[in-house]
């Protein structure tokens, strides 16, 4: 998005925030209360939402129609959102707000996985936008601008502790295109509220323990691959414990139920001492060249990072999986060359955008958008591939 493009966006905004939003459950338009709490009715809103609904053919690590075993965007959300509400809620923070994070945190994502970002950014570069494509600020354009849900405005008026939850799902929060009034409305110099950090570790804990149960069940990987890790050692021997062998369905059941419960446990043993004395929802609150409060004690979070080096060397790299992402990284890039050459390819809705965005931002959202399947569809359609 050029700068003039992202003024635009930005001032819809200001139109209907004229002052600072100072608490956390404020929003950018009216809104009246019902029998929900603020969170709660974020929560609902990004359920029902079709982009939410397209996250179940949107690919997590393995290509949707390889199987109906394997994790989605869809399943990945909702098991992020199980482990942060638990995490929250021992944590006594508040349940609802992590949730609606969690599952609002993927809604940027492409079809094709992190390739499928990734080609998306270097096709917009190479088109002359400078900012490309950033899933995390396309999930919060999702949720305040792509989405249309009401007359007066686009988007979902979602609170404030939502929005900046997802815009700020992982560090670093500044970015090239996020200009001085992101800086100022969101405060890019604090961390996220302590709900928000939690939906971050309940991702990474979500995505290592179940992309280690769809590998091994895909037989991509094996726990001897994975055993020199000392994380995985001491799980696969309490599992062995209870007298299960490996290489069985149980076996792999026991592992990656007990490496989650052992993670939430010890992330919540760690961060339990460091929470603000300060009750409720901090936005805006905890400087970010301050330590996050919620975390690993650091030995445990050296054999995460560990894990992940062997899992990408392993798994993520693993031919079969390159293969399948090589394909789907050609078919975004191609279907991208082909939408900008001829815009009436575009839907109505789209085409109605390109005065006043541009052409390489509005086929970016509808790419972004795609499923795996209608992308596939649609690259098969548009180059008469039967």
């Amino acid at each position: 998005m050029s700068l003039s493009r992202l003024t635009l966006f930005t001032l819809e905004f200001a139109h209907y925030n004229k002052r600072q939003l100072m608490k956390c459950t404020d929003r950018f338009h009216p809104a009246i209360d019902d029998f929900r709490d603020p969170f709660s009715r974020d929560r609902d809103r990004v359920i029902h939402t079709s982009s939410f609904r397209r996250l179940e053919y949107k690919t997590q690590v393995f290509i949707n129609h390889e199987g109906d075993y394997f994790r989605t965007r869809l399943t990945h959300s909702l098991e992020v959102s199980q482990i942060a509400r638990a995490v929250a809620n021992a944590l006594g923070c508040v349940e609802s707000l992590a949730e609606t994070i969690a599952l609002a945190h993927d809604l940027g994502h492409t079809p094709f996985g992190h390739v499928g970002g990734d080609t998306l950014d270097s096709c917009l570069k190479e088109s002359g936008n400078i900012h490309g494509f950033d899933h995390n600020f396309q999930s919060f354009r999702v949720v305040t601008r792509l989405e249309k849900r009401y007359a007066p405005f686009d988007g979902l008026n979602l609170t404030f502790a939502t929005l900046e939850g997802i815009l700020k799902h992982s560090s670093p929060y500044k970015k090239p295109f996020l200009g001085e009034w992101y800086e100022e409305t969101f405060g890019l110099d604090f961390h996220p509220s302590v709900e928000a950090m939690i939906v971050d570790h309940a991702d990474e804990i979500a995505y290592i323990s179940h992309d280690i149960d769809d590998g091994i069940q895909f037989g991509l990987i094996g726990f001897e691959d994975i055993l020199e890790n000392d994380l995985v050692a001491m799980i696969d021997e309490k599992v062995r414990a209870e007298g299960l062998k490996r290489g069985t369905k149980l076996h792999r059941y026991r592992f990656v139920g007990m490496l989650i419960s052992h993670l939430v446990t010890e992330l919540i043993a760690s961060s339990r001492p460091n929470l603000p004395a300060k009750k409720g929802v901090l936005c805006k609150t905890i400087p970010a060249r301050e330590p996050k409060p919620i975390t690993f004690e650091k030995g445990l979070e050296t054999e995460i990072k560990k894990l992940k080096k062997i899992l990408f060397q392993k798994l993520y790299r693993h031919e079969r999986i390159v293969s399948k992402m090589r394909a789907g990284k050609e078919c975004i890039r191609k279907l991208y060359g082909a939408l900008m050459e001829d815009a009436d390819l575009l839907p109505l809705e789209y085409k109605a955008r390109l005065e006043s965005e541009g052409i390489d931002r509005v086929v970016a959202d509808f790419i972004a958008g795609m499923s795996d399947r209608y992308a596939l569809q649609r690259y098969r359609e548009i180059y008469g591939l039967g």
